[in-house]
């Protein structure tokens, strides 16, 4: 290797957009050019080949998937449907996969739910929060006054956390303390109360998600045994998803 290899070469930067060019974008470089001009070629030839399909297309030519074919607007529409395109082993095995993936689905919500659950411990809930108080007879139960049991304000009677005293309320620093602990404890009960209907809304996911699956078993059980008529509810004595299979002559 010869010294003017092993000396350190200026490199050069490209050049730029002009300043007064500037407003134009980046300068194009040549390879840009060139992936440019690429694409515009290959579009051109594409073109280029569907005009002579459409030149040298013969307008009485026939295909029998013809008389099954519409079109909307002079455009043509495939159909999105095929009937009897698949066979009973293919259905079968379509729906036992359908069955396995949302079992799959269920047993993971299922899990979600049990981690809710834990880390909840249903504390908070707003129809297991009750407080029962005992008193002598009829006449002191419809006398009984919640604010004077609970030496509390009639407005703090629904709260179920920090309710303090009226000897509290007459301290001006435990009234702000208090109001600043409530402030938490509101802010505690609003992430309480979106934690239950995160829970609420996976348990429901998860029966839905259940009811489907047994639902699909439920058909891909019947499916593939021959031919069968669905009963009516007063044919099948009230019950419904009933079938009647044809009575069929085995060799």
């Amino acid at each position: 290797m010869g010294l003017k290899d092993a000396a350190k070469r200026k490199e050069h930067a490209e050049r730029a957009q002009p300043a007064a060019r500037r407003r134009l974008g980046l300068l194009e470089k040549k390879k840009d050019y060139l992936l440019r001009a690429k694409d515009f070629h290959k579009k051109e030839a594409t073109l280029k080949q569907l005009r002579r399909k459409a030149e040298e297309r013969n307008p009485d030519e026939f295909y029998f998937a013809m008389e099954n074919a519409r079109t909307e607007g002079g455009v043509h529409v495939a159909r999105s449907t095929e009937a009897n395109k698949y066979s009973q082993e293919e259905l079968r095995l379509m729906k036992t996969q359908d069955v396995g993936y949302l079992t799959l689905k269920s047993q993971a919500e299922a899990k979600k739910v049990e981690r809710l659950q834990q880390s909840l411990h249903l504390i908070g809930a707003p129809a297991a929060n009750r407080h029962i108080v005992f008193v002598d007879g009829e006449e002191a139960a419809q006398t009984f006054d919640p604010a004077a049991h609970f030496d509390t304000a009639p407005e703090l009677l629904d709260r179920q956390f920090n309710r303090p005293r009226l000897s509290q309320l007459a301290d001006a620093k435990a009234v702000s303390a208090g109001e600043a602990a409530a402030a938490a404890v509101k802010r505690l009960e609003k992430k309480r109360a979106a934690a239950y209907r995160e829970l609420a809304e996976r348990q429901q996911r998860q029966e839905k998600l259940g009811g489907l699956a047994q639902e699909l078993a439920y058909k891909k059980q019947v499916m593939g045994k021959g031919r069968k008529r669905k009963l009516r509810p007063e044919e099948a004595g009230g019950q419904a998803g009933m079938f009647k299979w044809k009575a069929e002559r085995k060799r």
